[in-house]
C-alpha cells in the first residue's frame, strides 16, 4: 500500500512537528469541497445539509499555506467532488501546480469520473464499495454497484486505483470478503474502515457490537495478506472494548477543511480550530492556541477508531517496533497498551484459525 519512502517522510515529518509545533508541516490534507451528493447513504448525511462549496480561490489560497508542501497529499472529496461547480477548474489547477492530489468518488457519475481521471490524471483514485449489489443499495439508498464497477475497469490501467469498503452496522464481514475479491480479481488495492460517527457527516448510529473473539472470528480470511489492514480492524475490537490505549499523533501530521471554511481538530470531536475564511490556514494550523489543543487532545483522546486518523498511529507504531523496543518508543511517543490478540501478526492469526 505504502512504500518505505513514504513511510521515511511520514516519521520524519511526524519528528519534525512534534519538535517545531509552530512550524508543523502536513503529510496529508483532505478538503470536503462540496456538500453536493447524490447518493443517499445512511452512514453519512452529508447529502441533507445545505449546499455549500468551497471556491476554486479558496483552495488556491489554501495551497499557498507554508504547512503545505510539494509532498502534502491533498484529497478532494465531497459530497461527491465530480458534482462541485468548478470542479474541471479545480482539477486543472491540481493538475499543473499540485500533482500529489487524489480523488474520492462514489462512481455515481461515471462518465464524469472517467473523463477527469484520463483528462487530469490525480495521483490515486478512490472508489467507495461497500458490499454486493444488494448491500450498496441498501447502505448507500441508491444503485450504484454496477457504475462503481464502470469506473474500475476503465481507469485501473490510467492512475492507482483503490477501492475503499467501510465496515458497518448495514453490511458486514461477507461484504468485506467481496470487496477485497473484486480488488483482487482487479488487481487494484483495497482500504478497510470501519464506521465511526463523525461530526460533519451528523452520524449518529451506534458502534458495532459483539465481543472481541466474536468480531475476530468473523474477519474474512481473504484479509491475509493486506497486514495493514488486519490490524486496523482486529485492533478495532480491542479499541471498542477499552483493550487498546494509543495516543492520537495523526493530528499533528493530518489536517481537513470542511465545504464552510471550518477546520477542525479532527474528525470525530466537534472542536474547531478555526475558520479559512477569517483566518489563513498557517495561522490556524500553528498557532499557540492550536498547539495547546493538539498537545492536550493527543495526549488522552482514544475515541474513535476513525480510519483517516487511527491508521496513521498504528502504521507509525508497526513500523517502529520493527527497529525500536517498546521503552525507547515511548520515550518520546508516550505510552501505549496492546492487548490481547492485537499484538499478533495477521500471519499468527491465520495459523492459529486453522
Amino acid at each position: 500500500m505504502y512504500s518505505y519512502t513514504d513511510y521515511l517522510r511520514s516519521g520524519s515529518l511526524f519528528l519534525n512537528n512534534l519538535l517545531r509545533p509552530a512550524h508543523k508541516r502536513l503529510s496529508s490534507l483532505m478538503i470536503y469541497t462540496t456538500t453536493q451528493c447524490q447518493s443517499r447513504c445512511r452512514h453519512c448525511h452529508i447529502w441533507e445539509k445545505p449546499r455549500e462549496s468551497l471556491t476554486l480561490g479558496d483552495i488556491v489560497e489554501l495551497m499557498g499555506s507554508r504547512c503545505v508542501t510539494p509532498y502534502t497529499e491533498v484529497g478532494l472529496e465531497g459530497g461527491e467532488f465530480v458534482l462541485h461547480p468548478q470542479a474541471g477548474e479545480i482539477f486543472d489547477w491540481f493538475s499543473r501546480h499540485h500533482r500529489r492530489y487524489t480523488l474520492l468518488s462514489n462512481c455515481l457519475a461515471p462518465r464524469r469520473v472517467i473523463d477527469a481521471v484520463s483528462r487530469y490524471r490525480p495521483a490515486h483514485l478512490y472508489l467507495s464499495l461497500d458490499g454486493d449489489r444488494r448491500a450498496y443499495r441498501r447502505m448507500r439508498g441508491v444503485d450504484g454497484y454496477d457504475r462503481v464497477i464502470r469506473v474500475l475497469e476503465a481507469c485501473r490501467d490510467v492512475v492507482p486505483v483503490s477501492l475503499m469498503f467501510c465496515l458497518s452496522p448495514w453490511n458486514g464481514f461477507r461484504d468485506m470478503d467481496h470487496v477485497i475479491g473484486v480488488a483482487r480479481r482487479y488487481g487494484v488495492d483495497v482500504r478497510i474502515g470501519v464506521y465511526g460517527t463523525m461530526n460533519f457527516f451528523d452520524t449518529d448510529a451506534g458502534l458495532l457490537g459483539g465481543g472481541v473473539e466474536e468480531f475476530m472470528g468473523n474477519v474474512p480470511a481473504s484479509i491475509h495478506g493486506t497486514d495493514e489492514n488486519f490490524d486496523y480492524v482486529a485492533l478495532y475490537a480491542q479499541w471498542r472494548n477499552g483493550g487498546l490505549q494509543l495516543r492520537c499523533h495523526s493530528i499533528f501530521n493530518e489536517l481537513v477543511v470542511h465545504s464552510n471554511g471550518d477546520v477542525p481538530l479532527c474528525q470525530n470531536l466537534g472542536v474547531v480550530l478555526g475558520n479559512i475564511h477569517e483566518r489563513s490556514l498557517d495561522d490556524i494550523f500553528n498557532s499557540a492556541a492550536t498547539i495547546m489543543k493538539q498537545r492536550r487532545y493527543s495526549h488522552s483522546c482514544n475515541q474513535c477508531w476513525i480510519n483517516y486518523h487511527r491508521k496513521f498511529d498504528v502504521i507509525l507504531l508497526r513500523s517502529l517496533e520493527r527497529v525500536l523496543p517498546k521503552r525507547a518508543i515511548e520515550r518520546f511517543y508516550g505510552e501505549y497498551r496492546w492487548c490481547g490478540d492485537s499484538r499478533m501478526t495477521y500471519n499468527d492469526y491465520f495459523k492459529r484459525k486453522q
